[in-house]
């Protein structure tokens, strides 16, 4: 019986409240989401902001995978997320960051890009992300880096997490001249504000309370 209760309860939602379903399910959907706008990205040769824009950079310039590389540039932000955004944030990102970086070693196996244009890869796998990204903010977790700080920054000053994570989007983006071309950076660019853009317009919290 008591197993019986603690089942119904993980599958249990309310109007205020995600069920331990609706967290796994928003997790798996948004690191899918984000893995597949990052092969998109990948495929043009493009690069984005946040942690997965410093990912990007270490893949192009040293070789090594953009799963390992998303891995290893998250760690040292979750010291952050447990003292600002609690135990509960931070076991939720990480779970997050670890199955996007495996999914990115796994995923390109079964799907082949051989061709995306820059602009067309810019636009879809911006929104693509975002919307990986929104699935990941209403379930109280992020990818990692840059969004922490940025849904710490909204919830301690009010400012729009889209809008901040812009902001820190463009020095990373800056660093890219040493690895890609101005072309390149400029489609890269406009994946990142189409990303950040579709964060900024749907992410509200006085609009979704949701815990």
């Amino acid at each position: 019986m008591a197993a019986r209760t603690a089942f119904a309860g993980a599958l249990n939602s309310s109007a205020d409240r995600h069920s331990l379903f609706d967290d796994a399910q928003g997790l798996v959907a948004g690191s899918m989401l984000a893995v597949l706008g990052v092969s998109l990205l990948s495929g043009a040769g493009l690069l984005t902001g946040g942690t997965a824009g410093m990912a990007f950079l270490l893949h192009y310039a040293t070789g090594w995978s953009f799963g390992l590389c998303f891995f290893a540039v998250n760690l040292p932000f979750y010291y952050l997320a447990f003292r600002r955004l609690g135990p509960a944030f931070t076991v939720k990102t990480f779970a997050a960051i670890a199955l996007t970086s495996a999914l990115s070693e796994i995923v390109p196996r079964f799907i082949s890009l051989s061709h995306v244009d820059p602009m067309v890869g810019a636009l879809f796998g911006g929104l693509v992300i975002g919307a990986g990204m929104l699935a990941l903010f209403r379930h109280r977790a992020s990818l990692g880096g840059v969004g922490i700080l940025a849904l710490y920054i909204q919830e301690r000053f009010g400012w729009r997490a889209g809008l901040v994570q812009l902001g820190f989007d463009g020095v990373i983006l800056a660093l890219s001249f040493f690895v890609a071309s101005p072309f390149i950076i400029a489609c890269s660019v406009l994946g990142a504000v189409v990303l950040n853009l579709t964060l900024a317009i749907n992410h509200r919290k006085d609009r979704y309370i949701a815990m």
